[in-house]
């Protein structure tokens, strides 16, 4: 890179985060944001900065978005920096999923699913027209809405969990068994990615990814730069016990839990005809999504995209969205982010030196009697 540390200017770098201070602020007669509000009346977008942070800390994260007014990727590279600070003290076994306390569950492939859909909380289903009155929103029945729900919630207990969809197709073997864990995930925050990649790396590098990005991509694949047409068989969000191992007796023992969205797709691959494969029974496959929080866009983009790599690292990519090295080095948006930025640094050397050439160019052409041809501009 061509760019140069900047010298000096101390006085203008304090009077700029001074006026940052001060546009949050937002005037004399404003109140500061506590953090209880941020984490729970904005508890979508605290989901988001945990995802990509990839930190689960409600509190860190709400103090993130505080920090940097709103943006999800200045917010998500701080609590990523954060984390990169605390020592790792214990790793996890891999956690079951169909122990989560689930808030919504749902299937698209199945109308009647084992446990029943359970709508949960979403916007799926209400107009997407402006509430007026939440503007002069007052605080007394804002508080009374939570106590007013579980009041009328239904007496009878909801079962500790549902059976997964996905164990119903596993029954009539139209998907292959679950993989047994023989090697350690894949640590990204540890080991670079070098390709080709294992499945392991994808996943982790699109479960720390940015929403809008794998989003823009799985989208890609939908319009017909792939060919995946996938069915939700099961998307669900709640909470996960955290297992790790007893410090004195070494068994599992619940250290707490995780708020989580998983999305499971199904789809076809096209017909194998590789020596390994032939002659066995045809089978759906599988595109897998998990993130932490509450965000279901960001689970199915990701069911989308490991299905659709996993078409890539098979056949070959045929598309941007089956391509490992294009999309999984594309969708960090720490990564992004601080490359579009840096050319806000000084590049004072590298342009000069463009500007000299350009300058040097255009003398040889005078001299050959050549005149740079001009712009014609049409009315």
């Amino acid at each position: 890179m061509g760019y140069v540390a900047i010298k000096g200017g101390e006085k203008a770098i304090d009077g700029a985060a001074e006026a940052l201070e001060a546009l949050r602020a937002g005037g004399s007669g404003s109140e500061p944001l506590s953090l209880n509000a941020i984490e729970h009346q904005l508890r979508l977008l605290t989901s988001r900065i945990m995802s990509e942070g990839g930190l689960y800390h409600p509190q860190l994260a709400a103090l993130a978005i505080k920090q940097m007014q709103g943006d999800t990727l200045e917010a998500g590279f701080a609590l990523r920096a954060y984390r990169s600070t605390k020592p790792r003290l214990l790793e996890t076994p891999p956690q079951d999923t169909g122990n989560m306390r689930l808030i919504r569950r749902i299937s698209s492939a199945f109308k009647d699913i084992p446990g029943g859909q359970m709508l949960g909380p979403t916007h799926d289903y209400a107009l997407r027209l402006m509430r007026f009155e939440l503007a002069e929103e007052s605080p007394e029945p804002f508080r009374k809405m939570a106590s007013t729900f579980l009041k009328n919630a239904p007496e009878e207990a909801l079962p500790d969990s549902f059976p997964k969809v996905l164990d119903a197709l596993r029954s009539e073997r139209l998907l292959p068994p679950k993989a047994e864990h023989r090697n350690p995930a894949f640590d990204i925050t540890r080991d670079p990615l070098i390709f080709p990649v294992s499945r392991s790396a994808a996943l982790a590098t699109m479960a720390r990814a940015e929403t809008g990005s794998m989003l823009a991509i799985a989208y890609s694949n939908m319009r017909g730069y792939g060919d995946i047409h996938p069915t939700v068989a099961e998307l669900r969000v709640g909470y996960l016990p955290v297992m790790l191992p007893h410090p004195v007796t070494g068994e599992l023992t619940e250290a707490g839990e995780v708020l989580m969205t998983e999305c499971e797709v199904i789809a076809m691959y096209e017909p194998d005809d590789t020596e390994s494969a032939k002659g066995a029974a045809p089978e759906f496959t599988l595109g897998y999504g998990a993130c932490f929080g509450h965000n279901e866009t960001k689970a199915i983009s990701m069911a989308i995209l490991d299905r659709a790599l996993q078409k890539g690292m098979r056949d070959g990519p045929e598309n941007p969205s089956e391509d490992p090295e294009f999309v999984l080095m594309h969708i960090d948006g720490v990564d992004s982010m601080g490359f579009a930025n840096h050319y806000k640094m000084p590049h004072y050397v590298t342009f000069q030196s463009d500007m000299d050439r350009l300058r040097s160019t255009r003398e040889k052409h005078g001299e050959r009697g050549e005149t740079p041809q001009e712009e014609s501009h049409e009315s």
